[in-house]
């Protein structure tokens, strides 16, 4: 993929990322959507809503800044948790939506911050071992 194409790639996946992930933010914040719904379904109180609703709009802003790579490190990390564990949640309590919705929705976004992650560009990579070196081989 040329570096145009690699850079289009990230920003594209980013923003949608982003997008979504304030959206959701807003929406827990508010407390609309059916957010109350789902967060109630689950078992848990109505006040994490508010706790995640925060996190993922700092999460957000720290993928979106310039700058900042090892907290990037940590965004990406807590946004692929956040929302995989949405989706085993929702498996566990057997509230799968219509079409494993609730199941695949979240899913879709953790694929999306790995993507995100995976296309980032150099300037936003931590370096010093933060990177993991592919041509490393297990030793005796």
């Amino acid at each position: 993929m040329s570096m145009r194409g690699r850079t289009i790639a990230y920003w594209s996946v980013t923003l949608l990322l982003a997008a979504a992930i304030t959206l959701s933010g807003i929406g827990q914040l508010m407390q609309v959507g059916g957010n109350l719904e789902l967060v109630t379904n689950l078992g848990y109180p109505v006040y994490i809503m508010t706790i995640l609703g925060i996190w993922k709009l700092l999460g957000v802003i720290a993928i979106v800044v310039p700058g900042l790579p090892r907290l990037k490190e940590w965004a990406y990390a807590g946004i692929f948790f956040l929302m995989s564990s949405a989706s085993l949640s929702h498996i566990f309590a057997h509230d799968y939506g219509d079409h494993g919705f609730n199941v695949i929705l979240p899913l879709a976004y953790a694929l999306l911050s790995i993507l995100s992650w995976a296309l980032r560009p150099k300037n936003r990579i931590l370096s010093g071992g933060g990177e993991i070196n592919a041509s490393l081989t297990y030793q005796h």
